[in-house]
């Protein structure tokens, strides 16, 4: 196993080259640590891109580990090497604010199967030299746990301060709490469900149909023939970025306002703002992400069912817990909808555990966990701020 950490590079890097040379740190696994995957198979060598952001203490007791979305990436409080924009949560972690960066040490990685340096279907295959395309077993966020555990473990943590994350992080959340509950001192769960949903595997059929469907998809092996189902992609995206918002934020934001017209042109071209809206939308995630990634995270999310790993029975994927959890919901968040997440809370309830709920009023749609909500940020801060009062280790 060896570490290596690699400067960032100029903002015109491409999506391509941060698969494969991350401008971030990167943590290396040789034969000697295989990752064992729910597929049945061994992925090594195998390696996790990530960026860390404050001081470990020396007890190591202040660490928090931030899990990203479907298409989040490691870039969580720094610019984005690729897009040049800001991280994706700065909103949240940063010095003084609510994870705050001058009193806890921040961990976040690309998750395997990503496109941003940790091992993904874009990443060579040690067997051919080529990218593994379809030939990378599918990835479960049981699988990212297991290899955020062997990154933590990298650092020496016995036990993390607290997990959290938002949607697709959010399920890694809940897993953390579930298969390491000795080692999650808090979770913080964000618009999420524990399980995806027929609808939600609905919606993701669409995208991925939309990429097989694209000429240049060439069965997956798109990057050995130089390439790139960009139509495809750009559908998926446009399609699953509708679910991300609420029928109200669209109406603020667009209604049925022309774009850059008086009057309708009778064609098919993008008549109306959000035509042109989503049209952008979906061309510039093409610019940073894989597609076959977009395949395997969207599957990943679908296999998601913790209750399933428990006879059916949620409360028993939480027995004997000491976690304390704290989960936030958005009244108009119709792909992980209030009553999925308080259906953890009864779990967590059934189970004994401390857990803190709170539903915020908000239009914003599922996207509601990145913005800016000041009710999300008061609840996280003061969850936060309450429980390292306890861990001794509030200022």
């Amino acid at each position: 196993m060896t570490v290596a950490s690699e400067p960032l590079e100029s903002l015109t890097t491409n999506a391509g080259s941060e698969a494969v040379n991350p401008s971030s740190d990167v943590l290396r696994f040789g034969a000697d640590k295989p990752l064992q995957l729910d597929a049945g198979t061994l992925l090594s060598p195998f390696q996790i891109a990530y960026r860390t952001y404050g001081t470990l203490n020396t007890d190591k007791s202040n660490a928090i580990l931030i899990c990203h979305a479907l298409t989040g990436d490691q870039h969580c409080a720094s610019t984005n090497p690729v897009t040049g924009k800001p991280g994706w949560w700065e909103n949240l972690i940063g010095p003084g604010k609510p994870v705050d960066t001058d009193r806890f040490f921040v961990i976040c990685s690309n998750v395997i199967g990503g496109c941003m340096g940790s091992t993904g279907p874009a990443s060579p295959n040690p067997a051919t030299g080529k990218p593994f395309a379809l030939d990378l077993p599918v990835i479960t966020i049981r699988d990212m746990v297991r290899a955020q555990a062997m990154l933590v473990d990298h650092f020496g943590i016995d036990q993390l301060f607290s997990v959290i994350g938002g949607s697709m992080g959010g399920m890694q959340v809940l897993q953390w709490a579930s298969s390491y509950p000795e080692r999650v001192h808090t979770a913080i769960a964000l618009a999420t469900g524990a399980r995806h949903t027929s609808q939600n595997i609905a919606f993701h059929e669409v995208g991925r149909q939309a990429v097989i469907a694209d000429p240049e998809w060439q069965q997956g092996r798109y990057l050995e023939k130089g390439t790139r189902p960009s139509k495809g992609l750009a559908v998926a995206r446009m399609a699953a970025h509708v679910t991300y918002l609420s029928e109200a934020a669209l109406h603020r934001k667009f209604g049925r306002n022309l774009q850059d017209r008086d009057a309708p042109s009778f064609g098919f071209d993008a008549d109306f703002q959000i035509e042109s809206y989503l049209r952008h939308q979906g061309l510039t995630f093409v610019d940073r992400f894989d597609a076959n990634s977009y395949l395997y995270m969207t599957r990943a999310m679908d296999y998601f069912d913790l209750a399933a790993d428990h006879e059916g029975q949620l409360a028993e994927a939480f027995r004997g817990t000491r976690t304390r959890f704290c989960l936030v919901s958005f009244t108009s968040d119709w792909l992980f909808p209030t009553f999925e997440n308080r259906a953890i809370v009864h779990a967590l309830n059934a189970t004994g555990a401390s857990v803190s709920f709170v539903e915020v009023e908000s239009d914003k749609g599922h996207d509601a966990f990145l913005l800016d909500e000041p009710v999300m940020t008061a609840t996280i801060n003061g969850f936060i701020m309450s429980a390292a009062k306890s861990r001794g280790l509030a200022q």
